[in-house]
Formats: C-alpha cells, structure tokens, sequence
C-alpha cells in the first residue's frame, strides 16, 4: 500500500502551517528512514505450508493492517517514534487524527446499495409497454353497417295482415254464400257499395324512426411525453391504437346496452325499484352473520342499467337486525339490469351522504352479510338518472327486454336442475306462439353459462348421461359445456354464446334472421352510420398531439318480436 504523500503527512500541519518544502523533505526522509530501521519478516515455505491448514484450503491472515490509518498507526512503533523528531512525530500524529475521521468512507465498499441506495446497476428494461387489455367486440363485428343518410334512419311496417294472427288484426271466417253481400265502398265514402264477395282483409302496420346520434372520444400526448418516450416506446402510436380500441368497445357496450331518452323514441329511463324491503334472518350454510351493527339498517337501491349508470334512488326501507344476515327485495322496472344496493346504520337515518355502496346483483334479492361498508361511494353520488342518454340509441339487451319484445322472463332464481334448458324451451315455445319465431342464439354472461352447464352434472333427471373417455395412454378429459339448446318446438339448434360484457343474471335470445321467406328483412339487426367511425388528428395548437375519434350513427332492429330475453337468473 502507497503511504500518502510528503505534502499530505507534512505540508498542512497546524504547528507549521507555512513550512517549506525543504522542511517538508527533510521531515518526510525522516519518516522514511525510521520505517526502513523498522523490524522485517520474511515469509518463507513453511509458512506459507502453514497457511493451507495441513492441505484442507487456503487461510489468509486478516489481522494486517485494512486501512492507511491502520498501516500508520502500525508503523510507527516505540523505535520509529524515537528516530523522528518532535515536529515530524507531530505531523504524522495530526494526518493520523485526520485519517481516522476519514476512516468511515474509506472502509465502505461499493455495492449494490452503496455509494446510492439504487445502486450503480444497469436497469433490465423491456420495451415496449405489454398492452394487457382485453378488447373483445364480437357484437360489432357480426353485425352488417351500412350507410345512413340525414338525421334518421326510417322504415315501415305490415305488421300483420288477415290470418296472420299478427299485429292485432283478427281472424275471420272465408266462407261465403250467394247471398253473401260485402261491402266496397272506400273508407269514409257517404255511400254503401255491396257486391257478392268474400269479406275484405284487414292490414295492420307502423312506421319505425330511429335517429341517429353523434359519438366522439380523444386523447392526448404531450410533447415531452413523446419525445422523452423515443427509444422506448412512440407514444403517439399507442395512443391512436388506444383511442382506435377504445371507440370500438364503447361502440359495442352501446350496442348491447345503451338506452335512448323517450323524447327521441327510445325505451326512456328506468324508473327506481319498488316495494323495497328488508328482511332478517339467520345465515344460512356460506353465508356470514352481519358484524359491527348494533342498532338499525337502512337502505336504498336502484335500478341497474350496467355499464352507462342507474335509475335514481329508491325511498329508504329499515331493519334492526341482531347477529343475522339481511335480504333486499325489490320489485324491479321492465328492461333492469338488475339493482344496486346502498346500506348505513344507525339510530336513526344518516343521509345519503353517509349510505355507502354495498354492491349488485342481477336478480331481485340481494343480501346483506359480513361487515357493511363504511366507505367508498356514498349514495348521495346518485344525483339522478343515469341509465338513458339524448346521444344515445338502444342497445341489444334493452329492445329484448322492452315492450315490443316477443318473452320477457324474470326468473328471480337459479337455473333449473331437475329440467336443464326448460327455461329457453318456454321462451322457443312463446316466441313461436306469438310470431313463429325460430330463435338463432343465445347470449349469456360466463357465470350464467357455466351454471347451464353444470345443471346438466347435478340434473336429478335422467334424461341426460355425460360420459368421462379415457384415451389410450393417460389422462382424462374432465368437464363439458353447453353450446347448443335444441328448439323442441322447431328442432332448431340455437347457438350458446359467451359474451364478455353482457351482467350477469341476463340472457337475450336473439333471431339474427326471419323464417319469413318475402320479409323484405335480410337481417333482424343492423348499424345504420352516416359517418362510421374515423380518426380525426387535430391542428397543433399546444404543446400536445391531440386526436379524437368520430361516428355518427344507430342501431335498428326490424323484427323486435322475433327476440326475448331471460333475465333475473340467480348465480349459483
């Protein structure tokens, strides 16, 4: 090891701040001369034998000097002392002092947290950003779009015609006799006009407007954001793919859920559940008794529109459980969802400021167990009505639970098990009454269908055999799914689908066809666009790159009776 040099052990000693460099040479040959008359060793073989610990491994002796404060402070022995003079001995005392304070710094090694807590280490960074963002659209995908002009698409309708049994027109009796005298005379007209024919048909029709509305989402990137981004990622282009996708599944929650103002012809608002009450009792197998209550509950819901809001709030109903749980119910408006539940307790009422979210469902009963929430979104965030849009149109599950809708089944249960399937068998069965329908699929939210499945497994019927195949070497296949239901009344197979965005406890059955060979309707459903969707790249007018997408559009549905849905299904 290097010893420091002259002018570090001499040149700033404080009793001769102002020395020389002769007299610091002469005191640093001083210091050198001393250390050569210091006591030597030398290592020979046999230590350095002794060192291998009798040919088991190498040893090394750690107890040598580790710092330059150790080797000066070992160096100058008694002998060495009296060699120096005083002012040298002095110096070296005072650079000592000096590097003993110092001695901290010198013995920290470098490592993965030192000198910097971060460490001096290169960062693994891969590029670019993995995009983990599920963006299915089969709706928007299947369905035909076509050009639309002006400001709404319009259509007419025979709705029904004598014999159709359709449209509200009745039936009548064809026979006739030579007396049989009918009269001609056009409608309105002062005079008779009888001849001897058969009595006239009646026709029955409508005329259908559907608007159109104006859709439009953006983004932006800032200049830094972009450039400090080079290398990495280009984040303009992630942010046109990102607007691009965006647009694409609001479109198709639009398509399956969105509801018009009936100021524009739509389906309207949902009005609040009714008849809310509160019922104790004791939990049964998998549930949890309510903790932390012990004066009353109270609680309001609403009626659930999925991903675009809820109706306004429901009038507050009480209940002063003790160690039970609570159920909600409620009668729920046509066309619901399902309902959302806002639970406070307290002697008495709080307000809504204090009633926090407790959750969903998407039957008519939803229950109250465990620890109520105490925070969260209060119900006074519910300020109004939320679930119909003046730019908006309606959407796939709202026209199939509507009013024109051919079945609405709220079943407020789970899927059968002693007769898996019988539900859409009554939907086939009605639908077909009512206008021949023949049903071409069924969609259903994942939990839904896999209690469909699995009621074919705990069936209490044995009309049904699943059979586990072993194939020649090992392994066995487990699990089945259901992905058809036979129309009993037509014999059609009636596709199972899976949609990713559909809430749970709704099934629409959809007729993406007409059994009818002359009804001027290639396909029941259809996107009318006067503009379709586009990307709009704005003037700069910051330091930003902003972009916007654009459609302007509807969705028309030519045969709302052909469709039905299902709704209220209880999860398993």
């Amino acid at each position: 090891m290097a010893l420091p040099k002259a002018q570090v052990l001499f040149g700033d000693s404080p009793e001769a701040p102002a020395l020389t460099k002769a007299e610091v040479s002469r005191r640093f040959d001083e210091l050198m001369s001393a250390l050569d008359q210091a006591p030597t060793r030398v290592v020979d073989q046999a230590v350095i034998a002794q060192s291998f610990g009798e040919g088991r491994g190498i040893s090394f002796d750690t107890s040598g000097p580790a710092t330059a404060f150790d080797a000066l402070s070992k160096a100058i022995s008694p002998e060495m002392a009296k060699a120096l003079s005083p002012d040298a001995l002095a110096s070296v005392t005072s650079a000592l002092d000096a590097l003993k304070a110092d001695q901290p710094d010198l013995m920290k090694d470098i490592t993965t947290t030192s000198p910097l807590s971060s460490g001096l280490v290169a960062y693994d960074l891969e590029a670019p950003a993995k995009m983990l963002t599920p963006r299915p659209t089969p709706i928007r995908n299947r369905l035909p779009r076509r050009k639309g002009i002006g400001l709404a698409h319009q259509f007419k309708v025979i709705s029904g015609f004598t014999g159709t049994a359709t449209g509200g027109v009745a039936n009548i009796h064809p026979g006739i006799q030579d007396t049989t005298q009918t009269n001609f005379a056009p409608s309105g007209a002062a005079n008779s006009l009888y001849y001897a024919r058969g009595p006239k048909i009646t026709y029955a029709g409508y005329d259908k407007t559907v608007p159109y509305s104006q859709f439009s989402v953006s983004d932006a990137v800032t200049w830094s954001a972009q450039y400090a981004g080079q290398g990495y990622q280009d984040i303009r282009q992630l942010s046109r793919t990102s607007l691009l996708y965006s647009s694409m599944l609001l479109e198709e929650r639009m398509l399956l859920l969105g509801r018009g103002t009936s100021g524009r012809g739509f389906l309207g608002a949902l009005a609040a559940p009714s008849n809310v009450t509160l019922t104790a009792r004791s939990a049964a197998t998998g549930e949890t008794a309510l903790s932390g209550v012990s004066t009353n509950i109270y609680v309001k819901v609403t009626a659930d529109a999925g991903d675009f809001g809820q109706s306004v709030l429901s009038s507050a109903a009480t209940v002063a459980p003790s160690s039970q749980v609570v159920d909600v119910t409620v009668t729920l408006p046509a066309g619901a969802t399902g309902m959302r539940v806002y639970v406070s307790t307290g002697s008495s009422d709080p307000g809504d400021s204090a009633r926090w979210y407790a959750g969903r469902t998407g039957t008519n009963t939803f229950t109250l167990q465990g620890a109520l929430p105490t925070s969260g979104t209060a119900a006074s965030a519910v300020t109004g009505d939320t679930t119909a849009y003046t730019a908006g149109y309606d959407g796939i599950l709202p026209i199939c639970t509507g009013a024109d809708s051919g079945y609405v089944k709220r079943l407020n249960a789970a899927l059968s098990t002693s007769n898996p399937g019988s539900e859409w068998q009554d939907a086939f069965a009605a639908l077909y009454d009512n206008v021949k329908a023949d049903p071409d699929r069924t969609l259903l939210n994942g939990s839904d269908r896999k209690q469909l499945s699995d009621s074919l497994k705990t069936s209490t019927s044995s009309n049904y055999r699943m059979t586990i195949t072993q194939d020649q070497l090992t392994g066995v296949t487990l699990g089945d799914v259901v992905n058809t239901i036979i129309n009993e009344v037509t014999g059609k197979g009636v596709n199972v689908e899976v949609h990713p965005w559909l809430p749970q406890g709704n099934a629409p059955i959809i007729s993406d066809t007409l059994p009818l060979p002359d009804s001027e309707v290639s396909d029941v459903w259809a996107v009318y666009n006067v503009q379709d969707m586009m990307g709009v790249d704005w003037p700069v007018t910051q330091f930003a790159f902003e972009s916007s997408s654009y459609w302007m559009g509807t969705l028309v549905c030519y045969a709302p009776a052909w469709n039905g849905a299902i709704t209220g299904i209880k999860r398993a």
